[in-house]
């Protein structure tokens, strides 16, 4: 009888193994909107989106495209419409067709905010934490910062959630070295304060399992926050009225313990391993100097 059971154990192993290996069920979304920007680099296309019933308000998105034809002949001011797949943690359009143009109003395209070069001082700024107390961005010298940008209500799970989702796996591994953990600090930034405030912050944070002790969000006057934004190359855009549509763009930025910009990412293609190592690395060429 064991020839009768060998080719089942093998069936049952397959199946497990296809089930394993089978990716997360994903849904479709159909999308209407104007386009904003065309970043090709990226693969991304900023469209600012109708109402997705069942899934987002209506806002303004960087979308990213499965295939990079999909982005031809594409350009500011088309009308489109297309088939936005969410699945898990990630999301991209599968298809994307004009459907005619229109003038744009109110929203200027990415791209026009001067960056710091890396060694320039960061400019100060005041904020609010999620605690309530207020934050200088100069009240951080003396650690060195891991500094991102988001905003709560961001539905698209490969742009502000996946920063949140890697400073949450850089909580962790800092938090394996104590060492490391007394000289450096992270910090998140809302660009979208005036619905992100303390409270709305507080909340975010307790859901990720941020330790206030090395990681610290901030809200502020919304003027404050687009010109500190701004020194960081982040661009930030908002619709008129309070739920009117965001347009931003990723940038996560290391500062040295002076307060002078030591690194900046753009985008969200970088890793918790890989801003581990080079906050790891500025936090010891500043201690090394210091002796």
């Amino acid at each position: 009888m064991r020839w009768l059971t060998t080719p089942l154990a093998l069936l049952v192993t397959a199946l497990l193994v296809a089930s394993c290996a089978r990716k997360p069920v994903g849904r479709d979304y159909h999308l209407e909107g104007q386009v904003i920007a065309v970043d090709t680099a990226a693969q991304q296309v900023v469209i600012r989106s109708e109402e997705i019933p069942g899934y987002m308000a209506a806002m303004t998105m960087p979308f990213t495209v499965k295939e990079p034809s999909m982005m031809a002949g594409k350009k500011p001011g088309d009308l489109v419409n297309g088939t936005l797949y969410v699945a898990g943690d990630d999301a991209y359009l599968t298809q994307l067709t004009t459907i005619g143009s229109a003038p744009l109003d109110g929203v200027m395209p990415p791209g026009v905010v001067p960056i710091l070069d890396p060694g320039a001082m960061v400019p100060n700024a005041t904020f609010t934490d999620q605690l309530s107390h207020t934050r200088t961005i100069a009240s951080f010298r003396g650690m060195t910062v891991a500094l991102t940008f988001i905003y709560t209500r961001c539905p698209l799970p490969n742009y502000c959630p996946l920063m949140d989702r890697n400073f949450v796996r850089l909580q962790q591994q800092i938090k394996k070295d104590q060492a490391l953990a007394r000289r450096v600090h992270l910090v998140t930034i809302t660009v979208d304060p005036e619905f992100d405030t303390p409270s709305v912050l507080k909340k975010h944070a307790a859901a990720l399992g941020a330790d206030p002790a090395l990681w610290t969000f901030l809200t502020g006057k919304g003027q404050d926050v687009s010109a500190f934004a701004g020194s960081l190359g982040v661009f930030i855009s908002k619709a008129q009225g309070d739920d009117g549509p965001i347009t931003h763009n990723l940038r996560t930025a290391i500062i040295d313990p002076s307060g002078r910009l030591a690194k900046v990412y753009d985008g969200n293609d970088w890793t918790p391993d890989q801003l581990l190592r080079d906050l790891s690395t500025a936090a010891s060429d500043t201690k090394a100097s210091t002796r």
